[in-house]
């Protein structure tokens, strides 16, 4: 009883953390950021100097700018920050930018060329940054990471591999993410139940389970007000329907790898069938009618609200939606809030990472490596415990070995915050977490290793194409308005044939295929 007591006074808080990683840019990985091992460390006391580091020299003074996930900054004597300064000898100068207006503030510190010393760059394949690079602005740190135990070890070499640029070098630090787990879809296992349904593996069976749903009230209430499938699309992108493009495509993202060349995917006749597909989806109403206008809060709130039973989402953050179903659903489970394994032998794989940090060429060589050093020790489990975990009767107690963490002071503490800089990942960050009840992280783990057999990554992230560079944006957005028509039924199924076929033999559409075939290529060592 004792330990269902702590986690119910802990769920709200919790939530609380997801939420926030939801509502702003530039969290990823849901709830599970600040999922880690409960086992208690031997540092993390309510002495925030309890860690030092043996060594006699100077204090690295270190500018620092990163994202803010949190209404206010953690201030300079903030326990938690001098606790990580105290264990990594170092005196950090950071600067929290909102993530409401981050990447802007980027461009215009890149183009200043006043450059802190650490820069968090949320997109390491913007043009921006990559014109920053061209010019000679960023350290490669490729050569120097051997040298760095937890840069090596704990952040995984797909990560290394995929942010390196076109020239092979590597002018950040992965911020590590788990790449297992991504967004995708999450079903009402209770009302799979109701209704005697299995959980869908194939595109087929998943439209029986929308029809199912929109048609055989499948929340029991006697009314016909459910909504099968709560999704979007933004002007740029499928948004949560590309779930279902993907799993006829098979591909994950923009490009296909087929007979050794990258193909765009708009070309494929895949996705062609999707958008049949989603037009009949549509046509019976087993998505939104306002999909095309609906924004990624709003349908998660369709599914908070009890309305919808289909969600494109990760498991960590069912906290986020658990209290608010239980008020609509009372008999509703923590299991309930279930990922489906595949469709069509398909599931999104993450890249790995999110973000780098970089450090600019004009910091001297000497401290470029003392800054490479600081990140690596504050990777270590005991400094890293300090923003997991804060310290011993402040923010957490040890009971029965395991550490109950006060989630409320955490935050107000700052402690996530922290995270924005340096991150450790759990990889069963995104399914699980130690304030989850014991069943659900197994049955959590359990879909994930399934899935991990056959998730695919987005091969393209990294890739580099001048004519992509050019012409990618605008296309994208044609492609997305022809799609959002033929799903609305504005335009019939041949005006997509006509566009793509015009796609086909279009001049940068070809340039840009060859452009990221060679650079996909030349990243792995063939051809």
């Amino acid at each position: 009883m004792e330990s269902k007591r702590l986690f119910k006074k802990k769920t709200a808080a919790v939530a609380g953390i997801a939420v926030l990683c939801v509502a702003l840019a530039g969290c990823s990985g849901g709830s599970g950021e600040n999922a880690a091992s409960t086992k208690p460390e031997q540092t993390g006391t309510g002495n925030p100097a309890a860690t030092t580091v043996g060594n006699d020299e100077t204090p690295l003074e270190v500018s620092i700018m990163t994202v803010l996930l949190s209404p206010t900054p953690a201030a300079d004597d903030n326990p938690i920050k001098q606790a990580i300064e105290k264990a990594t000898n170092s005196k950090l100068k950071i600067q929290w930018v909102s993530g409401n207006n981050y990447t802007d503030k980027l461009n215009v510190t890149l183009a200043s060329g006043d450059i802190p010393e650490l820069i968090f760059i949320n997109d390491p394949f913007s043009t921006v940054f990559r014109n920053s690079v061209s010019e000679g602005a960023f350290w490669d740190i490729a050569p120097y990471i051997k040298d760095y135990p937890n840069l090596s070890g704990k952040i995984p070499s797909t990560a290394w591999e995929l942010t390196k640029m076109q020239d092979g070098g590597n002018y950040g630090i992965p911020r590590p993410r788990p790449s297992e787990g991504d967004s995708f879809f999450v079903i009402r296992k209770d009302w799979l139940d109701n209704l005697g349904l299995e959980v869908p593996t194939t595109t087929d069976e998943l439209y029986n389970v929308m029809k199912s749903f929109a048609e055989k009230d499948p929340d029991r209430n006697g009314k016909n007000d459910t909504i099968p499938f709560a999704a979007f699309v933004d002007p740029n992108g499928m948004g949560t329907l590309g779930q279902i493009e993907n799993s006829f495509t098979g591909a994950n993202g923009k490009w296909k790898l087929q007979d050794d060349k990258l193909v765009y995917t708009p070309l494929l006749p895949e996705t062609r069938m999707s958008l049949e597909y989603l037009n009949r989806a549509y046509k019976e109403k087993l998505i939104p009618e306002d999909f095309a206008s609906l924004k990624l809060t709003q349908v998660n709130d369709l599914f908070k609200s009890g309305k919808a039973g289909i969600l494109t989402e990760k498991a960590g953050p069912v906290l986020t939606y658990y209290d608010q179903l239980k008020l609509v659903a009372p008999d509703f489970k923590h299991e309930d809030f279930y990922p489906v394994t595949s469709i069509n032998g398909y599931n999104p794989k993450g890249p790995g990472f999110s973000g780098i940090l970089a450090i600019p060429k004009k910091v001297p060589e000497e401290k470029m490596k003392r800054i490479l050093k600081l990140v690596d020790t504050w990777m270590d489990d005991d400094v890293f415990a300090f923003q997991t975990y804060g310290f011993e009767g402040t923010h957490y107690t040890v009971k029965d070995g395991v550490k109950v963490t006060d989630t409320e002071k955490l935050i107000a503490d700052n402690a996530p915050d922290f995270n924005q800089i340096v991150y450790v990942s759990d990889p069963y960050a995104s399914s699980a977490s130690p304030f989850f009840p014991p069943q659900l992280n197994e049955l959590y783990k359990k879909i994930q290793d399934e899935r991990a057999k056959t998730s695919v990554a987005d091969i393209s992230i990294g890739l580099y194409s001048p004519t992509a560079q050019k012409v990618l944006a605008e296309l994208d957005k044609k492609v997305q308005d022809m799609k959002t028509k033929v799903i609305l039924g504005r335009e019939p199924i041949s005006a997509w044939d006509s566009f793509a076929a015009s796609l086909k033999s279009n001049a940068d559409v070809i340039k840009m295929s060859e452009e990221m075939t060679e650079a996909y290529w030349a990243r792995n060592g063939k051809k």
